[in-house]
């Protein structure tokens, strides 16, 4: 049963007027800067997951001036937790560019908008719709879901053939008027009704035309490449322990935790010979032992990572691990604002 895009559009904003979401925090004092440092905290993590970050984040940087001014460190402490750090670093780095490039204001057109890192098609049509009322589609995994089902997408749409129908539809039922609304209600009925699983289809605008829906399959959609397992690593993390002080040191920019403090990392379950190899060439300390406390596991999205912490008591400040602007000595009682990541501030807490 075919649709047309009008009546496609009024069944999503009636239903939006009874059950949609319109006490969001990034929903109240609307802004363009709000609605952005919202769209890039929402990518892949849940509403309830960002809420707080998100009010803890605004408190901190109000306004894009006071982000772009920040350092990257006040950024990624407020982060931390959150995930997908480069997120937090793209958002500087664009604050940045807003500031210098645009001269402190926020573009309206999605080739400025994606010029800016950390912003995409789909980002940038969320903006352009939500904080500015323009008609620009978006595409991001609840609209995928919606649509995927609506129309019978049996093909895994993370396949360029499945993503560029699916845009296709995207844009077709984009209404002219009520963009905001539309994008809203679009994100809220894949996030509560259209949902993973078993969706609840009984009380979908869409149910009547939905073909997923019809045909029985709509648990089965959206379609996925098959999985692959996930491989596994492990890491012995050196907790450096000097008068109750730890040593962190600051990871790359680019790659896992890109920015963030965490500890001296080995690679392997830990062994006294290679730990002791490694304190000699590394940290100019000989070591006799250490203290092995419990390992645990981490999954990132594409492996496995199984962590031993160690600790390491250290009495003499050998001058290679004296403090620079890439290593420091961390005090858990009166923690500084850096950026660490959810199992180093779980160690931490443990050690507390």
């Amino acid at each position: 049963m075919t649709i047309r895009p009008q009546k496609f559009q009024k069944l999503i904003l009636d239903w939006f007027d009874k059950h949609g979401r319109k006490h969001l925090p990034w929903q109240q004092n609307k802004t363009p800067y709000r609605v952005w440092i919202s769209e890039i905290m929402l990518q892949q993590t849940q509403v309830t997951t960002v809420i707080p970050y998100y009010e803890t984040f605004m408190r901190k940087f109000p306004s894009l001036s006071s982000l772009a001014k920040a350092n990257e460190d006040e950024v990624l402490h407020l982060w931390a937790g959150l995930g997908y750090y480069s997120r937090a670093r793209n958002l500087h780095r664009a604050a940045k560019m807003v500031l210098q490039e645009f001269k402190g204001k926020f573009p309206d057109n999605s080739e400025d908008l994606q010029k800016l890192p950390g912003i995409g098609q789909s980002t940038a049509g969320a903006i352009l719709s939500i904080a500015f009322n323009q008609q620009a589609a978006i595409l991001d995994g609840n609209v995928k879901r919606v649509l995927a089902r609506f129309h019978g997408i049996t093909q895994p749409v993370s396949e360029k053939n499945a993503e560029n129908e699916l845009w296709k539809y995207a844009e077709q039922y984009m209404p002219a008027t009520r963009a905001a609304d539309y994008t809203q209600a679009m994100m809220d009925l894949g996030a509560t009704l259209c949902i993973r699983g078993n969706p609840e289809c009984h009380t979908c605008p869409l149910v009547k035309y939905c073909v997923a829906h019809q045909q029985g399959i709509a648990h089965l959609l959206p379609a996925k490449k098959t999985s692959r397992m996930l491989p596994e690593r492990s890491a012995t993390f050196l907790i450096l322990q000097k008068n109750g002080d730890i040593l962190l040191r600051k990871r790359p920019p680019m790659g896992i935790w890109g920015g963030l403090w965490s500890f001296p990392e080995m690679t392997g379950e830990p062994d006294l010979k290679t730990i002791q190899a490694y304190c000699r060439q590394y940290l100019h300390i000989t070591i006799k032992h250490f203290e092995a406390l419990t390992p645990f596991r981490h999954t990132f999205s594409h492996y496995h990572l199984h962590i031993h912490p160690v600790i390491i008591p250290i009495t003499r400040m050998p001058g290679v691990i004296m403090e620079d602007d890439r290593q420091i000595w961390y005090n858990p009682h009166k923690p500084e604002s850096v950026g660490l990541p959810k199992p180093v501030e779980s160690i931490m807490k443990n050690l507390l």
